[in-house]
C-alpha cells in the first residue's frame, strides 16, 4: 500500500502537524485496521533478512497497525517486540496476534523518545515511516528547528543504547540520505551507516546502521568521540539496486578532554 492511500479522506489530517498529535492516531487507529506505509513486506524481504536472523531480539519501534512484525514471524523471527504510543494500537494489535496465534510476540505501549528498556538488549532496532512523523513541522530540511533536532536525537540516542554492541538499526523511510546523515553522523553515536533503496516508481530507502563496540575504542563520551564528516562515499549496483554506504576510516578522531587543574 503507497504513502497517497494515506491521504484517504477518513484518516488524513486536516494539517500535516497533526501527526505528532497521539489523539490523531487513537482516532485513526479506532477507523483503521491495517495500514504499510513506504510499501508492504513483499518489496524489502530481501532486504531485512540480510541482517535479521532467527536468533535476533529484534524492536520495532512504532508499530501501529503494520503486519511488518507478523511477516518476520513467519520468515521465523520469533523473538519481537512492538511498541508504540498509542494504547488502541496496542491492544488492537495484540488482539490480532493472538487470534492469529502469535503468542511469542510482545506488544506495549511507550514512547520511542524515552525507551523503557536497559542497555544492550536488542540485536536488530527497526522502524519503519516512525522518525518520518517527527519532521513534518521541521521546517527548512536543510536547517530543521531546534525542536526537531531535539526529538530525532532522542530517538536515535535510545535506540543506540538499547542495542547490543554490533547490533542493526534499521530505518525505512523516504527521508533522503543528504538530510538523514547529519543525524547519524552525530558524534554522539558510534555506528556506521549505509543505505539501499527500494520500490517502483518512487523509490524509498533502507539504511543500515552497525553499532560498533565502544570497548575497542576505550572509555569515551559523547564529547569525546567524533568522526570526521569529510568521509568519502562509495557508490555501486548491487543485484540491480543502488547502494550508498559511508566509508568511515577505521580509527576515530578522538578528542580528549584534559582534566582542569
Amino acid at each position: 500500500m503507497d504513502l497517497s492511500e494515506a491521504q484517504k479522506p477518513d484518516v488524513a489530517p486536516a494539517t500535516a502537524s497533526a501527526y505528532l498529535d497521539p489523539n490523531y492516531w487513537d482516532r485513526r487507529f479506532e477507523q483503521e485496521e491495517h495500514y504499510e506505509w513506504f510499501k508492504d513486506y513483499s518489496y524489502f524481504r530481501h532486504l531485512i533478512l540480510q541482517y535479521v536472523k532467527p536468533n535476533s531480539a529484534v524492536l520495532e519501534v512504532g508499530c501501529g497497525n503494520s503486519q511488518l512484525s507478523e511477516e518476520l514471524y513467519r520468515d521465523g523471527i520469533t523473538e519481537l517486540t512492538c511498541i508504540d504510543l498509542s494504547s488502541i494500537a496496542v491492544e488492537k494489535m495484540k488482539q490480532r496476534l493472538l487470534s492469529k496465534g502469535y503468542k511469542e510476540i510482545k506488544v506495549l505501549e511507550a514512547d520511542m523518545l524515552d525507551l523503557p528498556f536497559g542497555d544492550e538488549c536488542f540485536d536488530v532496532v527497526v522502524e519503519k515511516g516512525t522518525m518520518d512523523v517527527l519532521f513534518v513541522d521541521s521546517g527548512d530540511p536543510w536547517n530543521p528547528e531546534p525542536a526537531t533536532v531535539s526529538k530525532v536525537m532522542a530517538m536515535l540516542e535510545g535506540i543506540q543504547r538499547v542495542l547490543k554492541p554490533h547490533g542493526i538499526f534499521i530505518s525505512i523511510t523516504f527521508g533522503q540520505p543528504h538530510f538523514r546523515r547529519p543525524f547519524f553522523n552525530a558524534a554522539a553515536f558510534t555506528w556506521s551507516v549505509e543505505w539501499r533503496t527500494f520500490g517502483d516508481g518512487f523509490h524509498y530507502f533502507f539504511y543500515i546502521l552497525k553499532k560498533f563496540n565502544p570497548s575497542q575504542y576505550g572509555h569515551q563520551t559523547r564529547n569525546d568521540l567524533q568522526f570526521g564528516l569529510a568521509s568519502r562515499f562509495a557508490f555501486t549496483l548491487i543485484g540491480g539496486e543502488k547502494m550508498g554506504k559511508e566509508c568511515w576510516a577505521l580509527k576515530p578522531c578522538i578528542k580528549i578532554n584534559k582534566p582542569t587543574p
